[in-house]
C-alpha cells in the first residue's frame, strides 16, 4: 500500500502573502507583538500568518492595511489570492522567490537553454534590457551558493535546442561548453530528449516544477502571453504526466553529455 503523501506545512501561496504582510509591517516600524495587541491576537498567530502557516481573515487585513500605510495594496493582494474562494497564485506572485526556496527544480525546455544555465552572452542575445540580463545572472546563484544548500536542478532539454542558433557561432559554442561544465556539478542533471517519434510531449511550451522544503509543489508554465504560476492539483497532475513521457524519451546524463559535445564540435566549432 502506498504511503500517503504528507500534507504541506505551509502553502507557497499563503507564504507569498505572508511575506508581503511582513514587509509592510516592518516598513511601518511595527513589531509582531504590537500588531497582535492591536488585533487582540497572539504574536504567534501573526508569525504564522507571515510564514504562510495560517490564513488570516479579511477583517484583519482591513484593519492593518491603513496602519501599515499600505495604501490598499495588502487588501488587493488578499482579494487576488482569495477571490474565487480557493487558494491559488495571484498575479503578483514572484516566481524567483519560489525558485530560490525550492529543494528541487525540474525544467523542460523545447526552444532555448534554460535561464539558470545560460551564459551571459547567450542570455544577452535573448533579453531586451541590461536590467533583465543582470536579474537572470543573479538568479543563477541558487545553483552554486553555500548557504542554504544549492538547489537540485534537473533539466530536460529538447535535442533541437542544441542546434537552435542564438547570437553567433562563438556564443553557441561557449553556451554548450558551459552546459557541459554545469552538468558535471553534483546537484545538476542535464538530459537531452530525443524527437524519434516525431511528436514529443511538451510541445505546448516550457515549464518548471518546483518541489519545496515541505514537499509541496509549484509549477511555472510558459505561455505565448505570459508565465503562469500554479499549485492547482489538476495542473500539477498534467505536468507530472508530461514529465513521465519526456523522461521516457530522454537520454541518460552521460549520453546526453556525449551528444552535447558532439553538436558543439560538429556544428559550432
Amino acid at each position: 500500500m502506498a504511503t500517503p503523501r504528507r500534507r504541506a506545512v505551509s502553502s507557497p501561496a499563503l507564504a507569498a502573502f505572508g511575506r508581503q504582510f511582513k514587509r509592510y509591517r516592518e516598513r511601518a516600524g511595527l513589531s509582531q507583538a504590537r500588531v497582535a495587541h492591536r488585533l487582540g491576537m497572539t504574536a504567534s498567530f501573526i508569525s504564522q500568518v507571515e510564514s504562510g502557516k495560517k490564513r488570516c481573515k479579511r477583517e484583519l487585513v482591513e484593519v492593518m492595511d491603513p496602519e501599515f500605510r499600505a495604501g490598499g495594496v495588502l487588501l488587493n493582494l488578499y482579494d487576488d489570492l482569495n477571490g474565487d474562494g480557493t487558494l491559488g497564485f495571484p498575479t503578483w506572485f514572484d516566481w524567483p522567490e519560489v525558485e530560490a526556496e525550492a529543494e528541487v527544480l525540474i525544467t523542460w525546455e523545447n526552444s532555448v537553454v534554460p535561464g539558470l544555465l545560460q551564459t551571459e552572452d547567450y542570455a544577452r542575445s535573448l533579453l531586451a534590457t541590461e536590467e533583465a540580463l543582470l536579474a537572470r545572472m543573479a538568479r543563477q546563484n541558487i545553483l552554486t551558493r553555500d548557504v542554504p544548500a544549492p538547489v537540485s536542478l534537473i533539466v530536460l532539454l529538447r535535442d533541437q535546442v542544441l542546434s537552435h542558433f542564438v547570437g553567433s557561432r562563438e556564443i553557441m559554442r561557449d553556451q554548450l561548453a558551459h552546459l557541459l561544465s554545469m552538468s558535471m556539478l553534483p546537484n545538476i542533471t542535464v538530459q537531452v530528449v530525443l524527437n524519434d517519434d516525431g511528436a514529443p510531449a511538451g510541445n505546448g511550451g516550457s515549464f518548471v516544477l518546483a518541489t519545496m522544503k515541505d514537499r509541496s509543489e509549484v509549477a511555472y508554465l510558459e505561455t505565448a502571453v505570459r508565465g503562469i504560476t500554479t499549485d492547482d492539483s489538476e495542473d500539477l497532475i498534467a505536468v507530472a504526466r508530461i514529465l513521465d513521457t519526456l523522461r521516457g524519451n530522454a537520454l541518460p546524463a552521460s549520453m546526453s553529455r556525449e551528444l552535447i559535445a558532439k553538436v558543439m564540435e560538429e556544428k559550432w566549432t
